[in-house]
């Protein structure tokens, strides 16, 4: 199922999730899944990066479109680059959105596992900002 979110087929994911019974769902690496399958779709729905991008350098404090592109970066398996900019908006306003960045991003790290590189970089960037 990760290899399907991976390259960009959440909806084939998401298939493998209804065929396994309820019961398991609260399983690690089913809750892993469901997460990730469920971030991706989200991601997906706000479109191309470029435009997401193109506005968070036009205001580069305007969270909202920040966050949106993270999500978009997730999608797109931008992992690392997804974290950074919620941890841009942790930096810049904690209590933005009742510290959605920071939520936002401990259900990346949910979604991505323990040991992935990008979980384990991005809990040291949130330990940073956090502890600093």
């Amino acid at each position: 199922g990760q290899c399907y979110v991976a390259v960009g087929e959440a909806d084939m994911a998401q298939e493998l999730i209804d065929k396994v019974p309820a019961e398991y769902h609260t399983e690690t690496t089913m809750a892993a899944l469901i997460k990730a399958v469920d971030l991706a779709q989200a991601g997906s729905k706000l479109g191309e990066l470029e435009p997401l991008k193109a506005a968070v350098e036009a205001d580069p404090k305007n969270h909202q479109a920040r966050f949106d592109y993270a999500l978009a970066l997730h999608a797109a398996g931008e992992r690392e680059d997804a974290a950074d900019q919620l941890l841009d908006i942790v930096r810049a306003d904690r209590t933005w959105n009742a510290d959605g960045a920071r939520k936002q991003l401990v259900e990346f790290f949910e979604a991505w596992g323990n040991a992935d590189p990008a979980t384990l970089s991005g809990r040291r960037g949130l330990s940073s900002v956090l502890f600093s």
